[in-house]
């Protein structure tokens, strides 16, 4: 919903109402993992460490998340959108596509369907939903973020390209911090800008995502909703209070990742043939280093040694280490898609 995490913290708890709230670790390299409106005036956002939170908001709360909790109303969420159709793609607790070309109520626009699906989520939850709505994904998107929070706008096909002309290229999926700043030196700071430029540079300076902003400035976007995802890998990671500043550290800390990596494969039931070991410095740079076999990896002892392996390739002088990972990937099964998409809802 809006601020997911952080409301359903404040209607459980009314008092943090009206304050600069957000979800996190409060220690050592805590990180925000949501904040509420009252905390961005701020600057807070998500991902943020907690410690740099608490320096622009000094009067700042930190709760403590209740994942469980989370996954509780998500569920309800869900439950609501299936009364309407079948296509749903769920892209996290707090976000999710709709297809109601074909809905179950037989209700032709798509703005009423937004407009009772929101009110049945506050009816049910007593949260906000912001919902977004047209003819593909990519607009449908870029819409549930434009008038949040409880927002709703929907982008009808004959003033998509009107709308895109308008929009600011940082509003572009795929369009990051760094391609952002790219755009920009390259005189793009817009949709229509972005229409401007011919395919071969888009291409030569973002290789195959080129070719999607070239699409996306046009108003096309052939994406599916995809109602059934295969996972595509199963990992863990852990941030450690200490920098890990040993060799011999590093390769102990590798069992416990290495045991919480069998225990969540065994419980997903997924068979991969590559394993990832992920680094991050105490200087916050990250690398990774992987290995692809013909078969499942699957055992401790497999992973561990091959973990092991992964390490000793990697430049560790003079160089403190924050976080590991562990991710198994290249999935045995293949993913598989389908159909077309209408809604977006982010709450």
């Amino acid at each position: 919903m809006d601020a997911f995490f952080v409301s359903v913290e404040e209607h459980d708890n009314p008092l943090l109402k009206g304050h600069p709230v957000v979800v996190g670790y409060d220690g050592p390299r805590g990180v925000v993992a949501t904040a509420n409106y009252e905390a961005r005036k701020f600057g807070v956002h998500s991902a943020m460490a907690v410690a740099t939170a608490h320096r622009l908001c000094p009067h700042l709360v930190v709760v403590e998340g209740h994942y469980n909790r989370y996954k509780e109303v998500s569920a309800q969420i869900h439950t609501i959108f299936r009364n309407y159709t079948d296509l749903v793609e769920p892209l996290s607790l707090d976000e999710a596509y709709l297809d109601v070309t074909s809905n179950k109520k037989s209700i032709p626009l798509a703005m009423d369907i937004a407009k009772e699906i929101k009110q049945q989520i506050f009816d049910t939850t007593g949260l906000t939903a912001s919902a977004g709505g047209s003819y593909c994904k990519f607009l449908a998107k870029v819409a549930s973020d434009y008038r949040k929070p409880n927002g709703l706008c929907v982008v009808h096909p004959d003033r998509a390209i009107d709308f895109i002309d308008r929009l600011k290229i940082e509003r572009f999926w795929g369009v990051g911090e760094k391609t952002a700043e790219k755009m920009h030196r390259l005189g793009i700071t817009n949709g229509k800008e972005l229409r401007d430029v011919p395919l071969a540079i888009l291409t030569r300076e973002f290789g195959k995502m080129g070719k999607v902003f070239y699409d996306f400035a046009r108003g096309i976007d052939q994406r599916p909703v995809i109602t059934e995802w295969v996972r595509k890998s199963v990992g863990c990671e852990r941030t450690y209070a200490e920098d890990l500043t040993t060799y011999e550290e590093m390769v102990y800390q590798l069992t416990p990742l290495a045991t919480e990596l069998v225990r969540r494969l065994e419980k997903s039931n997924f068979k991969g043939r590559a394993l990832v070991l992920k680094i991050k410095y105490g200087d916050f740079r990250q690398i990774t280093r992987s290995y692809t076999g013909v078969s499942a990896i699957e055992s401790m002892d497999e992973i561990l040694e091959i973990a092991g392996k992964l390490l000793e390739e990697v430049d560790l002088e003079g160089r403190s280490v924050r976080l590991l990972g562990l991710t198994v990937t290249s999935p045995i099964v293949a993913p598989e898609a389908q159909i077309e998409p209408e809604l977006s809802f982010d709450w």
